[in-house]
């Protein structure tokens, strides 16, 4: 009897729309209360509720000037993803998705909008020059020398 129990129990786990680790039943327990199960209304509530604040306390600790600076926002910037990431993982939502794409959008809107891009520019001249013309000339001569090395012993090919 002990084990049918087990079996069923381990059977009804596999049913709920959830991950197993201890956090996961923390998120879902409260998705079931609120919403009844599992949902993007859940994952948009959680993310707003702790991903979130976690991530913009941790920005406001740092000079806005310093946001541009990605050695300074990465470790941040990965957190808040790998929370976002975790959570959706534990509702079994597939990530990303749209509300998480939307979320960094926002993020990016509100911290790193006056950051500056590094344009790249074209070459000078020269280089440019050395780069084109160098397969240019190589060609012929592989050519030719593909030619002399196949060539018969008599001169013939």
């Amino acid at each position: 009897m002990k084990g049918a129990v087990g079996f069923f129990g381990v059977f009804l786990s596999f049913l709920s729309a959830c991950g197993n680790s201890s956090r996961c039943l923390i998120f879902c327990d409260f998705c079931e209360r609120a919403f009844g199960s599992p949902s993007m209304d859940c994952l948009s509530l959680i993310v707003e509720k702790i991903c979130l604040p976690d991530f913009h306390d941790s920005m406001l600790l740092l000079n806005s000037t310093d946001w541009c600076i990605w050695d300074n926002v990465k470790s941040l910037y990965s957190n808040f993803s790998v929370c976002t990431e975790e959570v959706s993982d534990c509702l079994l939502i597939p990530w990303p998705n749209q509300l998480v794409k939307e979320v960094f959008v926002n993020i990016h809107y509100q911290y790193f909008v006056e950051c500056t891009t590094e344009e790249f520019s074209d070459p000078p001249p020269a280089i440019v020059f050395a780069l084109v013309i160098t397969p240019i000339c190589l060609i012929p001569m592989m050519v030719s020398l593909v030619v002399l090395k196949t060539k018969n012993g008599d001169g013939t090919s």
